[in-house]
């Protein structure tokens, strides 16, 4: 077995005996803290007991599109797609709670909206991080929704998810659904979330069949599969309740009213998730209980093991319940989930649901001077790239269009490369905060107002702002800047005097006509 120290060791966690419990029939339930977001619909619906938004103000591109297909569910009836293959990413931006847990998932059905006979290939990113490419070829031959999850922490008060092009991405990104869901703290917190994402791999109530449990049986609206089990197996009904809050994940007192067992000294084996699975270190969350009626004799040991390894020693499952979970895991390829019973156990071992979520690294966000510096940029320009979105750095390859960034950790933006891009509006105070910046070019645009203060640009190199219409006067701390090699202002309608701080600097190609006939050189 593990060592109890290691970050990989399964902890056990057995619930409180506490018998009370309300069913969704007996308390209204409130919905879900989050958003629900029906993408490319052009108005809100009800779907079963949750409130469907449109994604008006979460996102400023792509195209809204419907498909037409008899019986489909209303909130597979519309989507947007990214038909631009210029954007290398397009997001969606939320509010959120700094530092809270939330759970995203995104659902896809293609339909065959853009005339093709394939669904295009392409990554998904949360934050800045991709958690997972998007290849729905296999369900759309089936007529089937795909469904993605991953847990995420909220570094700050907004969270993007983007849908990002890759090297095998032909055709128009597209996305069905968004739903954010904001989580308890306690909730899957045995991973570092500040370090990676959990990408759900499977959620399965075991020895059940039919439909999938989520909102209202779980308040979270987690997605909770059938998982029959082999043919044959037996299945035991639970003869009491469990408390969900005596559980860090708060599973659903659903996940519990059925299980799989075995007779008495009869090991389990489940081929677990039903998938292969990459090689990953994986979160790993099992639920089990005695079904039978609570009594002193009402306990079952058993030993858990993950593919012929440990997961944890003589677990007594109570009627109070018990989980057991693992942070960090490492899997590979085919699991197998093995139940081996106390010699003196009275009865068989029995498990009642299980999780699997695959550890993604995560990108450390982008400096948040800069972001904030990028975003201001943004508000303050019009006709910007349709991919000012998100992150501006991250993930790496999908920096906004124009924009450079630093390889480092975090990244850093170095570079302003948006020449003779058709842009207007003007530059706002806060680019003077993106201190790490060795160049700007702005050239051959209809940018107007004056040239803010760049004093704090002790790294800026070149300075192009030529052909333009800023007015105002030459800001006297460019001649302050120490490693500017080129100034080029020409065919603005700047006034007042050049600086003496520039006019007596040596060193630097500073250009100021033709244009600019309000400047006057002084003494």
């Amino acid at each position: 077995m593990p060592s109890s120290s290691s970050s990989s060791s399964a902890i056990l966690f057995s619930a409180i005996a506490i018998f009370f419990f309300f069913s969704a029939s007996a308390i209204a339930l409130p919905p879900p803290r989050g958003f629900f977001i029906n993408c490319g619909a052009e108005e809100e619906i009800i779907s079963g007991e949750i409130k469907w938004i449109t994604d008006d103000g979460f996102i400023a591109s792509g195209n809204r599109s419907s498909i037409s297909i008899p019986n489909l569910a209303p909130t597979l009836s519309n989507l947007r797609f990214f038909p631009e293959i210029a954007a290398k990413k397009n997001c969606f931006v939320l509010p959120c709670n700094s530092r809270s847990i939330y759970l995203v998932r995104t659902s896809y059905f293609y339909g065959g909206f853009d005339g093709g006979v394939s669904p295009p290939i392409f990554d998904q990113i949360v934050d800045g991080s991709i958690w997972s490419a998007v290849d729905t070829a296999e369900d759309f031959s089936l007529n089937l929704t795909s469904y993605f999850e991953v847990v995420v922490r909220a570094s700050g008060r907004k969270m993007s998810v983007c849908l990002g092009r890759n090297g095998r991405t032909v055709g128009s990104p597209f996305i069905s659904t968004l739903e954010v869901v904001e989580l308890e703290d306690s909730m899957y917190n045995a991973t570092d979330l500040d370090r990676h994402l959990l990408a759900t791999v499977a959620r399965h109530r075991f020895g059940h069949s039919g439909a999938i449990t989520s909102y209202p049986e779980d308040p979270y609206h987690r997605n909770w599969a059938p998982f029959p089990g082999e043919a044959g197996a037996p299945t035991v009904e639970s003869h009491a309740d469990v408390t969900p809050a005596d559980f860090w994940n708060l599973p659903p007192a659903a996940a519990f009213r059925r299980g799989i067992t075995a007779s008495r000294g009869k090991t389990i084996v489940l081929r677990w998730p039903p998938a292969d699975l990459p090689p990953a270190n994986y979160y790993i969350a099992l639920y089990f209980q005695d079904n039978r009626t609570p009594s002193p004799y009402s306990w079952r040991v058993f030993d858990v093991s993950v593919n012929d390894a440990v997961f944890v020693p003589s677990v007594n499952a109570s009627a109070d319940g018990v989980m057991l979970f693992s942070g960090n895991w490492p899997l590979s390829g085919p699991t197998f989930l093995s139940l081996t019973p106390a010699l003196d156990s009275p009865v068989g071992p029995v498990v009642n649901a299980g999780e699997v979520l695959r550890l993604v690294p995560r990108n450390p966000p982008t400096v948040s001077r800069d972001v904030i510096a990028m975003e201001e940029l943004a508000r303050s320009l019009s006709n910007i790239p349709s991919d000012w979105t998100g992150d501006p750095c991250l993930p790496p390859g999908t920096a906004w269009t124009g924009i450079e960034c630093s390889q480092g950790k975090p990244s850093r933006v170095i570079s302003l490369n948006l020449t003779s891009r058709g842009l207007t509006g003007t530059l706002p105070a806060g680019i003077n905060n993106l201190t790490a910046l060795t160049r700007i070019w702005l050239s051959g645009n209809q940018i107007s107002g004056n040239i803010p203060d760049l004093s704090s640009l002790r790294q800026l190199v070149s300075l192009r702002l030529e052909n333009n219409r800023l007015s105002g006067p030459i800001p006297s701390s460019m001649g302050s800047l120490k490693k500017i090699q080129e100034i080029f202002l020409q065919n603005n309608d700047l006034e007042g005097i050049i600086p003496k701080s520039l006019k007596d600097r040596n060193g630097i190609n500073f250009q100021i006509t033709p244009g600019n006939d309000k400047i006057t050189v002084g003494s």
